[in-house]
Parts: structure tokens; C-alpha cells; sequence
């Protein structure tokens, strides 16, 4: 059994990441906590801490074959919100028990992501076409 310990962060796909961060930063005046990317995602991401122990993800694609490049083109070139992070305890016993449950896993183990969580996301067919992630920071 696992326990969701609350809305970890939510993903924005962008096409451009320093332009889309400035409204974050300039307009709404949350904090960057810098740039990463992670190749097996083929992503550049940036985390904006909200002050309640979430955060805003923004997310651009590194390469032609990314979801976020296929998100972005699918929504004719906007980005917008591609997922919803949680929080979980145990990302091992979640994905276990959800798959116990009969829910459609896009990963069947935890693999890296950005920040160093642990993550695995839920096939969007069984969450109602809201693609979830579940990560565990160590």
C-alpha cells in the first residue's frame, strides 16, 4: 500500500523555456530554481517552487521525437498543461498496487527524473486522459 502525500507539481509543456519563464518570474514573481535537462526524457525543465510545497514545472522539448515536442504539436503549437504531478511515499508500492488495481502503467518500474526524483507515470486511458506522474524525492 502507498499514500499520496499531495500534489508534488503540475508540467507545462512550453516551446520556449526562458520566454515562458519570465512570466513566471517577472509577472507572477515565483523563484527559478535554475535549468536541467534530462536526456531520457529529452526535455530542458525548470522548476518554480509555489511556496506551499508545490511547484511549477516548465517543460521544453530537447529533441524533434519528445512528448513535449509531440504534446506542443498536437495542440497546434501551444503548449499547456501536460501532466500532474503527485507525491507518493513508496513509488515501488504504488505502482504495484495500481497495477494490482487493474491501471494501465506507461512505466512498470520508477525511473530518473528531473531533480533526481524517482517517477513513473500512469497511462493517461486510465486516468481519464489526465496524464499523472507519481514521484518520490529521496
Amino acid at each position: 500500500m502507498f499514500k499520496i502525500l499531495g500534489v508534488d507539481h503540475i508540467g507545462v509543456a512550453v516551446s520556449d523555456l526562458k520566454e515562458t519563464q519570465n512570466f513566471w518570474t517577472t509577472a507572477l514573481g515565483l523563484d527559478c530554481t535554475g535549468e536541467e535537462v534530462v536526456s531520457e526524457q529529452k526535455v530542458k525543465t525548470s522548476f518554480n517552487p509555489t511556496g506551499n510545497g508545490s511547484e511549477i514545472e516548465l517543460l521544453e522539448a530537447t529533441e524533434e521525437d519528445s512528448p513535449i515536442a509531440k504534446f506542443i504539436a498536437k495542440n497546434g503549437g501551444r503548449g499547456g498543461i501536460q501532466h500532474i504531478a503527485l507525491r507518493v511515499d513508496d513509488i515501488e508500492a504504488a505502482i504495484a498496487d495500481l497495477q494490482e488495481k487493474g491501471v494501465r502503467m506507461i512505466d512498470t518500474k520508477p525511473r530518473y527524473g528531473a531533480g533526481g526524483a524517482s517517477i513513473a507515470f500512469v497511462h493517461p486511458k486510465s486516468s481519464y486522459g489526465v496524464l499523472v506522474e507519481l514521484c518520490q524525492h529521496k
